[in-house]
């Protein structure tokens, strides 16, 4: 079986950043599949929208006759009573109206906010490694929360604004043309002024909400961090320090949103200032023709109830343009992660091969990280039958870890370099290769839930009888009774509630409940004794039998069972061999192994 492989540059990711996100409208292409799914609701929404204006522009009609008919001597009690109705009917089909366009379009800006959360979470689930170790949690938490929030407010208000905000303008503009043009021309004559400080402010507003947005994302992060290392924080005595810095960046938030609200609050007084000068120069030159005669009271008042519903759009483009370009600048944001490409290309369910003997053979397998220059691994050559139990160790930084990593497919490899039941593993999917292994890292992850949910995490399904038989393999479940809840006990943040060598058993427990043919260990007991730890790995053996096992310690005399042991040295494998044999020829195995001997002993 020979598939492609597919595999993406290191920074794919932010070339396509550089070249997809330049332009200052590009990013509206992330939320355009939305737009076209939900058609039919934005246009019934913005008909219902448009009809509430029209309704509210034909009151001051209503009101013009009124009023010419006082002024004419000709109204009566029944006539006004008319007028009046008519204006209560009209202000209940409004709020109706306005009922529906807000369920209708208020309701996609919400749709669209929750659409955009779950591509963006599905979307970072697809990414590895490279992407993690260039991006912070505050910062990823900081685009599916504010700038989020951003966009559904543009898409929400912010449209709703500015649709009613120019078919309300040009719709009164026309009426008011209609009573007098001249008279017209005059209100608008301050616009142009409005336009072009609007266009000077706005590119403000863009780049220092920017700065707000990263700001926020770097206190998140910090927060972030601070919580989950709150104890090695304390046992340092460095609370107050850590305020300290948590306080300084507040206070750069705090600076850089004033200097945001420095523009916004500029634009918005800007606007209305303008549209009271309009007023004011209706009052006298409108005021003037109706005591002249030449306009009548019914149109003065008409036309000054129009200039009012002008006056709002005119204030409103301030804060539509400051929505809008908060929007853009998280739309922009939003859309640089979503190009993001993993550097494993996933071959999807065509290349999917199931994985059931766990044989594993590794051929001349080199491997450097990207920020790297020497290679972490070199010429690594290594057959595993399967059912064997391989042990490997070496000093910190022999690569180890990095060998697991690349079996457990978290990084990519040469092709024709590691093959998975005789098949190299770059012909496979992904899920073909991580579903065929239970992992046990160096760094236990565990989530705040109970103990019973974070062993059963890869089999969701597991009853209680399975849960509890993996906790007693891997020698936990006395303990885990013993607490106040059992096995529903909750641990806290990242498993706070327990020890180290706790947390390492219950990662032990959840990848025996998986029951895959190949299981990885990565120094996964590190944090209980060496006698503990050798119990362990004999209790478990029962599990193991008939699977592919590979277990990473920096402690030998653990693996003295295994079927092979391989000793690494500077990404290289420099002696392999039984543990017998590995006594007899490797001086660096003899000598650590006499060494732990002797400190066991002591102890």
């Amino acid at each position: 079986m020979k598939l492609g492989f597919k595999r993406g540059a290191a920074a794919g990711g932010k070339g396509a950043e550089n070249s997809k996100t330049d332009k200052p409208w590009s990013a509206v292409s992330v939320i355009t599949p939305y737009l076209r799914r939900y058609a039919l609701r934005i246009l019934f929404g913005f008909l219902a929208l448009i009809l509430v204006d029209v309704l509210q522009l034909w009151i001051p009609r209503i009101i013009k006759g009124a009023v010419d008919e006082l002024q004419r001597g000709t109204a009566t009690p029944a006539s006004l009573f008319q007028y009046g109705v008519t204006i209560v009917l009209i202000a209940l089909l409004i709020g109706l109206l306005r009922f529906l366009w807000r369920i209708l379009l208020l309701g996609f800006s919400r749709l669209l906010e929750r659409h955009l959360r779950n591509r963006l979470v599905s979307h970072i689930l697809t990414l590895d490694k490279f992407f993690y170790q260039r991006k912070t949690g505050g910062e990823i938490m900081a685009l599916a929360t504010n700038d989020l929030s951003a966009v559904q407010m543009a898409t929400g208000m912010g449209l709703v604004a500015s649709v009613d905000a120019i078919f309300m303008g040009l719709a009164a503009i026309g009426f008011m043309a209609y009573i007098d043009v001249q008279l017209t021309l005059i209100a608008i004559a301050p616009m142009p002024i409005l336009a072009f400080l609007t266009r000077f402010l706005s590119a403000r507003l863009h780049q220092r909400f920017k700065a707000v947005q990263e700001q926020f994302s770097t206190l998140t992060e910090f927060a972030r961090s601070t919580f989950t290392s709150v104890r090695l924080i304390k046992a340092y005595n460095q609370e107050r320090p850590q305020a300290d810095r948590f306080g300084g960046m507040g206070r750069k938030y705090v600076m850089d949103n004033l200097r945001l609200a420095s523009v916004y609050g500029t634009l918005f007084p800007l606007s209305g200032f303008i549209g009271n000068i309009s007023l004011l120069l209706i009052l006298f030159f409108g005021g003037r023709m109706t005591i002249n005669g030449t306009l009548t009271a019914g149109d003065f008042v008409a036309f000054v109830t129009y200039l009012f519903m002008i006056t709002w759009p005119m204030m409103a483009l301030g804060w539509v343009a400051d929505l809008f370009q908060r929007g853009i600048t998280s739309l922009h944001r939003i859309q640089a992660l979503l190009l993001e490409e993993p550097d494993l290309k996933d071959l999807g369910d065509e290349a999917f091969f199931p994985i059931t003997e766990g044989r594993i053979e590794i051929r001349d397998l080199t491997f450097t990280y990207p920020s790297q220059r020497e290679p972490a691994l070199r010429e690594i050559n290594l057959n595993v039958e399967p059912g064997t139990f391989l042990g490997i160790v070496g000093r910190t930084g022999a690569g180890k870890t990095t060998l697991c990593h690349l079996l457990a497919r978290l990084y990519p490899v040469p092709d024709e370099s590691i093959f998975l039941d005789g098949e190299d593993i770059n012909g496979l999917s992904l899920g073909s290769v991580r579903g065929a292994i239970a992992y046990v890292p160096q760094d236990v992850v565990l989530f705040s839930d109970t103990i019973a949910f974070n062993i059963a995490m890869g089999k969701p399904d597991a009853t209680p009888a399975e849960i509890e038989a993996v906790a007693r393999a891997a020698a936990i479940h006395d303990e885990i009774v013993a607490m106040s809840e059992g096995y529903h006990t909750r641990i806290g943040e990242r498993g706070v509630k327990l020890s180290g060598g706790q947390r390492q058993r219950l990662a032990i427990a959840r990848a025996l409940l998986l029951d895959r043919p190949i299981v990885i260990i990565d120094d996964g007991l590190s944090a209980v004794d060496m006698e503990t730890e050798h119990a362990i790995i004999q209790s478990i053996s029962s599990y193991l039998e008939g699977r592919t096992c590979i277990v990473v310690s920096h402690r030998i005399a653990p693996l003295a069972d295994a079927g092979e042991i391989v000793v690494m040295e500077q990404g290289r494998i420099v002696e392999k061999g039984s543990h017998e044999q590995l006594l007899r020829r490797s001086a660096f195995y003899a000598t650590i192994y006499q060494q732990q001997t002797r400190m066991s002993d002591e102890q």
